[in-house]
């Protein structure tokens, strides 16, 4: 008994044993290697430059304690008016070299020494504190503003003495900006709270990542902004109520998150796909095995940053280039293109179940049936909308022709992910070439909101249809053109016989004549015994006359008298 007991506690420990290692418990960390962050502040950069080569710079500091300190490092830098400016109670050491003037106003809290004699050097001065009046006073005091950049919580501001200016507009529009991208300036922070944890045994038999991001809930972040640097990557999103999460663009990545997500090339957020209160790691961890139905994952992140909006890459920390993140937020785009992929089989009949070789020819008086398919989006179904078709003959010097198509009906049980639609090839007859590239422009659409969607391509294979030879015409007469015909023939004859008959008047033939006695006038007749009457050579038209009137009588009564 002992032993079953002993045997049955073996195998507790080792069912609890196998399920602690899927998951796994964070610990603070300076470099994550997976997600870099960095912190969205306020801020511009311009390119403009004072007449005398003179920069203007703005520093709004920002920090979490009540008393801090910093240092700013300007020994090396090119002649410049430096803004400083802070809510709160702050004092700076300033290493400046003579060519600097720093600008402080009269009422904020900010103590700030220079080194050696450089005291004059510092301007006190009635300055605005709002970040907007501020640009607006610097505009007018110095003719612009090169720079306006916030920082949270800095140890040391160096200006490494590069240009400062930015190609482009000279006028200072503020909007949320990533500070890393200004290369004129190498800012150290006190480190923001960071956690990360990998499982100790991972899978690596499931090709796609799985990463784990999670905000806690006494954060103040609700925005942010997410870069995926690798392909084939599934990602589970967990924030607070409220938060958004952008996706900066997609690599084939399957995403699930409790918060609204917003698409490249959308206006349309997409809702959050579950419900997910609780900021515990192992419950955020187990809630994401559960979603995408796996055994583990790859990483789990979670992250403390003192700001409403930030910008994640996700990737490995090598493959992840040194300040290269957009900083600005993507604005929705009809001209940009959603990475999906799209697949079109052909058809040869409507029923769409035997799919058409990609080897075998079609002939061009055929109709053709197309079926444009794709995966989901992040989990996301998306509609395909089909814009335009058309095809190009291969070769060296190609030919396109659009087009014509319909759109097939079909239900969404029958193709979820995919649309149908049918063409005629009739215009390819009077064209030589047979192999061709048949083309589509399509729009992946999420309720009315559309975005490109990109071009899908399959080569097609066409030949000319057998020419048979002409049949020669085949007359159906009816009724109707019987009864024509036999009218007709019966006005011929009349006509016919009328001709004879007047022929026979102007030629001198005798007129009275029955129908024995026109027999025996005629050579050759076996119906008349009678001899041929002879014909005077020049008879005058009056003895003619009289002659033929006599002989029409004398011959008269013989025949009478025989009848």
């Amino acid at each position: 008994m002992e032993g079953y007991v002993t045997r049955f506690a073996l195998l507790l420990c080792t069912i609890a044993a196998s399920d602690s290692t899927q998951t796994c418990d964070p610990k603070e960390v300076n470099d994550n290697p997976w997600v870099y962050a960095s912190e969205m502040a306020i801020g511009c950069w311009t390119s403009f430059v004072r007449d005398d080569t003179a920069e203007v710079h703005i520093l709004n500091l920002n920090f979490a304690t009540l008393h801090s300190m910093f240092s700013i490092n300007m020994t090396n830098v090119k002649p410049m008016n430096l803004i400083v400016t802070s809510l709160d109670k702050v004092y700076g050491l300033c290493n400046i070299n003579k060519e600097v003037h720093i600008y402080v106003s009269s009422n904020s809290t900010i103590d700030l020494r220079t080194n050696g004699n450089l005291g004059s050097n510092v301007h006190i001065l009635h300055i605005p504190t709002q970040n907007e009046e501020l640009v607006k006073w610097a505009k007018q005091k110095f003719g612009g503003v090169t720079s306006f950049t916030t920082i949270r919580n800095p140890i040391t501001i160096t200006l490494t003495g590069t240009r400062g200016i930015k190609p482009g507009s000279p006028d200072c529009t503020l909007e949320n900006e990533d500070v890393s991208e200004k290369q004129f300036l190498n800012i150290e922070k006190i480190s923001s709270s960071f956690k990360s944890c990998s499982p100790p045994h991972q899978n690596r038999s499931e090709n796609a990542e799985l990463h784990i991001i999670n905000i806690p809930e006494n954060s103040s972040i609700r925005n942010v902004l997410l870069r995926v640097d690798t392909k084939e990557t599934r990602v589970f999103l967990r924030g607070p109520q409220g938060t958004t999460w952008t996706f900066l663009n997609l690599q084939h990545t399957q995403f699930g998150s409790n918060n609204d997500i917003l698409l490249p090339a959308f206006t349309q957020r997409i809702p959050p796909l579950f419900t997910l209160y609780s900021d515990n790691a192992e419950d955020v961890q187990r809630k994401t095995l559960d979603h995408f139905k796996a055994a583990t994952f790859t990483s789990y992140t979670e992250i403390r940053l003192a700001d409403t909006m930030i910008q994640l890459v996700l990737g490995q920390k090598d493959n992840i280039p040194n300040k290269a993140m957009t900083s600005e937020v993507p604005k929705p785009d009809p001209s940009a293109t959603i990475p999906m992929p799209l697949l079109m089989q052909l058809y040869t009949s409507p029923d769409y179940i035997s799919p058409l070789d990609p080897n075998t020819k079609v002939q061009s008086d055929k109709r053709i049936y197309a079926e444009i398919s794709g995966h989901t989006l992040g989990g996301f179904v998306l509609t395909i909308k089909v814009i335009r078709c058309f095809v190009q003959s291969k070769g060296s010097c190609p030919v396109e022709k659009p087009l014509n198509f319909i759109t097939e009906s079909c239900s969404f049980d029958s193709c979820p992910n995919s649309t149908r639609l049918s063409f005629s090839l009739d215009q390819l007859q009077e064209l030589t070439s047979t192999t061709w590239d048949l083309e589509c422009v399509v729009e992946l659409c999420s309720s009315k909101h559309c975005g490109a969607g990109g071009r899908v391509k399959r080569n097609l294979e066409v030949s000319q249809p057998c020419l048979q030879p002409p049949t020669p015409p085949c007359f159906d007469f009816g009724l109707p053109g019987v009864l024509g015909i036999a009218f007709g023939g019966f006005l011929i004859g009349v006509l016919l016989i009328g001709a004879l008959w007047f022929i026979k008047i102007k030629t001198g033939y005798p007129t009275g004549l029955d129908i024995s006695s026109t027999a025996a006038s005629l050579p050759r007749c076996p119906c008349s015994g009678a001899k041929r009457q002879p014909v005077s050579t020049n008879p005058s038209p009056s003895e003619n006359s009289s002659a033929n009137a006599s002989i029409g009588s004398t011959q008269s009564t013989p025949t009478s008298s025989m009848a």
